[in-house]
C-alpha cells in the first residue's frame, strides 16, 4: 500500500478547469519530485491534497484512509505537513516562535522538546539565532524556518512547494542536500519543483505536468535521460 494514493484527481475553479484526471502514489521512505513550468497545477496539486483545496472528483488516500474530505488541520494531525511557496513565515515574531507555531500538534512538552531538537540539529542556524526576528533572515535561511515549521509538526510526509524558488545557485545546491537529509531522518517528500534538473536528480520517482495533466512518470533520472524533458525543460 503506497503512504499517498492520489487517484484520477481533478480541481476546478468556478467553470475553469486546473487539474485533470491525476494520478500518482507515494511509497514510503521515497522522494517523489513533480515537475513542470509555471502555470502547471503543482501548487494546486499539493494544495488539494493538503486539504487548502476541495477536489472537483476523484480521490486522495494517505495511509489507506481517504483525507480529500477532511480539514487541512485534520491532515496534519495525520502527519501531513506541507511546506507553501514562499514560506509565509511571521517575520515579526522570533525564529524560535515561528517554529512553536508548527508544534501545536505536538501532545506534550517533551514532543515539543525532541522536535525541536531535531530542527536545530538540521538547521543549526536557526538554532544560533533563535532570538532574532524572522523578518532578519536572508532569503535562505527563511526557506530553513519555513522547512523547520513544518517539521515541527514532526510529519510522516512533508511536502516541499517550489523551496528553490527566488534562491542564489549555492544555496539552491545546499538545500537539495538539506531535502536529501530530511529524507534521510525517515520523512518521505513530495517535491514541487521548477528546477526540474535538481529535482529529478535526486527524487526516486518524477511525475512531469504540464497544463494539468500529468504527461510522464518514471524514476527520476530517467526522466532527466528523455528527450521529450531535455527538450522542455533543460534547453538541450
Amino acid at each position: 500500500m503506497a503512504m499517498l494514493e492520489i487517484k484520477d484527481l481533478a480541481v476546478s475553479f468556478d467553470d475553469f478547469k486546473i487539474l485533470w484526471d491525476i494520478s500518482l502514489s507515494v511509497e514510503e521512505g521515497q522522494i517523489v519530485a513533480v515537475v513542470g513550468s509555471n502555470g502547471a497545477g503543482k501548487s494546486t496539486l499539493l494544495n488539494t491534497i493538503s486539504g487548502l483545496i476541495p477536489p472537483s472528483s476523484g480521490s486522495v488516500a494517505f495511509l489507506g484512509k481517504r483525507i480529500d474530505a477532511l480539514s487541512p488541520a485534520d491532515i496534519v494531525r495525520m502527519k501531513l505537513s506541507q511546506v507553501p511557496e514562499g514560506g509565509h513565515l511571521f517575520p515579526e515574531m522570533k525564529i524560535k516562535e515561528n517554529l512553536e507555531l508548527g508544534a501545536y500538534t505536538c501532545r506534550s512538552k517533551r514532543e515539543r522538546k525532541e522536535a525541536l531538537e531535531m530542527v536545530y540539529n538540521i538547521f543549526p542556524i536557526l538554532k544560533a539565532r533563535e532570538r532574532k526576528l524572522a523578518g532578519t533572515l536572508s532569503g535562505g535561511e527563511r526557506q530553513m524556518l519555513a522547512i523547520g515549521r513544518s517539521l515541527m509538526a514532526t510529519p510522516a510526509l512533508l511536502l516541499l512547494d517550489e523551496p528553490s524558488l527566488g534562491l542564489a545557485p549555492k544555496m539552491v545546491l545546499h538545500l537539495f542536500e538539506i531535502v536529501k537529509r530530511i529524507n534521510k531522518e525517515g520523512i518521505t517528500i513530495l517535491l514541487v519543483e521548477q528546477n526540474v534538473r535538481r529535482a529529478l536528480a535526486q527524487a526516486d520517482k518524477g511525475y512531469v505536468l504540464e497544463t494539468g495533466r500529468i504527461v510522464m512518470a518514471g524514476e527520476g533520472k530517467k526522466l532527466l535521460e528523455s528527450e521529450q524533458v531535455k527538450k522542455a525543460y533543460l534547453g538541450m
